[in-house]
């Protein structure tokens, strides 16, 4: 069932950055041209992920338990260190030059274009790069306390 609920809403996720138009690379480097011809769409989309991510929260945790979890896993950590910075600093970078990002990446996969194809996989290099070889952060989950319904 876990697994069918992923492909859910992987495949709704996908959608909505295909209908949004944010799997058009055109369109995040217009929203990042603020000194030139700025695409404001970007930001409402957003917007709504913002609102939708808070409402949907404060519902979601309210709840005694996850629908196919046993329990609410959170970040264990909030404070922000020089790898967070550094990582940051780097999506953003790599987000202005090639115009996306990895889930817009992964739903433009779909379109068989090199560059995209190029950019997906050295993000992935990127990533196991950063597993066998980065600094372990101490990030980690930590779950909820139990609440009972």
């Amino acid at each position: 069932m876990k697994i069918w609920a992923a492909g859910f809403a992987g495949t709704l996720f996908g959608l909505g950055l295909a209908v949004s138009g944010m799997v058009n690379p055109g369109k995040v480097i217009g929203f990042l041209d603020v000194a030139g011809r700025w695409d404001p769409t970007l930001a409402t989309v957003m917007g709504g992920a913002l609102l939708v991510t808070v409402l949907g929260f404060r519902w979601i945790l309210c709840r005694p338990r996850p629908w196919l979890a046993d329990r609410f896993f959170v970040p264990a950590r909030n404070d922000v260190d020089a790898r967070l910075v550094v990582g940051a600093a780097l999506f953003g970078i790599g987000w202005g030059i090639a115009g996306l990002c990895p889930g817009p990446a992964i739903a433009s996969l779909a379109t068989g274009l090199a560059p995209v194809a190029a950019f997906v996989a050295a993000m992935l290099a990127g990533a196991w790069l950063s597993d066998r070889f980065g600094a372990k952060s101490g990030r980690a989950d930590k779950p909820l306390p139990s609440r009972q319904a």
